[in-house]
């Protein structure tokens, strides 16, 4: 007999509903297609964005050297 496997409950990042951490969710960690199909289209229309350091810009006619005198 198999000891009782403890299943994770995590919260759908759209709806926060209850979701199992198991095989069986098919669409973890979100609860359905509906919620990550919303989700993508999240990052799709860049609601969502990752920030990076500012770098800065090279200005057009700049000479750096590195070309031959």
């Amino acid at each position: 007999m198999r000891p009782a496997v403890k299943v994770r409950i995590v919260k759908c990042p759209q709806c926060k509903a209850d979701v199992p951490w198991a095989p069986a969710s098919k669409w973890r960690p979100f609860c359905s297609a509906r919620c990550k199909t919303f989700d993508l289209g999240a990052w799709a229309s860049e609601r969502y964005r990752i920030e990076t350091p500012e770098t800065p810009e090279t200005p057009a006619g700049v000479d750096h050297g590195d070309a031959e005198k």
